[in-house]
């Protein structure tokens, strides 16, 4: 009986030794993804960093939506894989509810990581300035290991949709906030931006697929975009992600954010699928950790898979290397607990459900 116990802990161990690792995947030679690493575009040290590109590529729509979600998984793969399981809405006691002067990150990653995140702010009209009040920082006595002043997520998709071949701001408009371009997509849904790569619906208008964009507001009581409609170039906080997987068998989908606890990581939100339409599933609702998406900003491109993570050259290359993805795998599913509640309502589903608050 007892070495039947050592040998289950010491099982329990391992897989939450395999659970917790961190492995960093360098990002791919030019062979197999052709993305311009985010570091080239500044130079310097942290302290003294400065923006020295803003160029950005532009290809033809077929090649759009395959691009914008196998770069995120790239930049997914450099931060470490991390997953962010919002499945649920998490007890409210531990969320913080004030800002750490110091990154979420230790201070050798924060190191790492940091001519990166300069490099997604250098695409956005404004990067530079942001960058130089962010070297007063870093001259600081938290070095390095201070956190950013100024959230860095609508320029981590600012730099993806650079990269992606939507270099014209009448494509996507690039910006240091969400909210910029997600207005773009109204506008488009209007018919006053006609070229605009991405039209904005209600969550269950319209399939969500791969490279499509779901968007969350803090602090304001959108559930729709009708509401946000009404208060059309308003600064607001917000937040969009990049769906990369649609798990209708797990009423999941899978999206990838920049500055998410201060990294790029894989959120799990849950969805309720309504039936198929034109052989495709339709999310009538995502959401998760008590915020609502209420924008789901639709790409105006060629279908990919339902499911683009094994064929990404980020876990093709995983998978060369022979340590195998079981690892990775049991991150995705997630840590829900065994009763798991319905998702966070959205869009135009959210008027007749009862909401937690932003």
């Amino acid at each position: 009986m007892k070495k039947s116990l050592l040998t289950c802990a010491a099982m329990l161990l391992a897989a939450a030794a395999a659970n917790a690792q961190q492995i960093h995947l360098d990002r791919l030679p030019p062979e197999q993804l052709e993305v311009a690493p985010p570091a080239v575009r500044v130079t310097g040290e942290p302290g003294r960093m400065q923006v020295v590109d803003r160029a950005c590529r532009m290809l033809p729509e077929a090649e759009l939506r395959r691009r914008i979600v196998d770069i995120a998984v790239q930049e997914w793969g450099f931060f470490g894989f991390t997953v962010l399981d919002q499945t649920y809405v998490q007890n409210s006691r531990q969320r913080r509810s004030f800002r750490l002067p110091r990154s979420w990150l230790d201070i050798a990653e924060s190191e790492r990581v940091a001519d990166s995140i300069a490099g997604y702010w250098a695409v956005t009209d404004d990067g530079g300035w942001i960058l130089e009040r962010q070297n007063d920082l870093w001259q600081g006595p938290y070095g390095v290991a201070v956190r950013w002043r100024d959230p860095w997520s609508a320029a981590f998709i600012s730099w993806v949709m650079c990269e992606g071949g939507l270099g014209e701001d009448d494509l996507f408009q690039r910006h240091i906030a969400h909210y910029v371009y997600i207005d773009q997509a109204i506008e488009a849904r209007d018919g006053e931006s006609p070229d605009a790569a991405y039209v904005a619906y209600d969550v269950g208008e319209r399939p969500i697929e791969p490279g499509d964009l779901l968007c969350s507001a803090r602090r304001s009581a959108y559930r729709t975009i009708a509401e946000r409609r009404r208060n059309l170039g308003r600064s607001i906080r917000s937040h969009c992600d990049i769906a990369v997987k649609v798990d209708q068998h797990n009423d999941r989908v899978l999206v990838i954010g920049g500055n998410v606890r201060g990294s790029v990581r894989l959120k799990l939100f849950a969805a309720e699928f309504g039936e198929e339409r034109d052989g495709a599933p339709y999310a009538q609702s995502v959401g998760g950790a008590g915020r609502t998406i209420f924008a789901h900003l639709k790409l105006r491109a060629d279908p990919i898979e339902a499911d683009p993570l094994d064929s990404s050259p980020t876990f093709r290359a995983l998978a060369e290397r022979g340590d195998g993805l079981d690892w990775l795998w049991r991150r995705i599913e997630g840590d829900r607990p065994a009763q798991v509640g319905p998702p966070v309502a959205s869009s135009a589903t959210a008027a007749n459900r009862s909401t937690p608050g932003l």
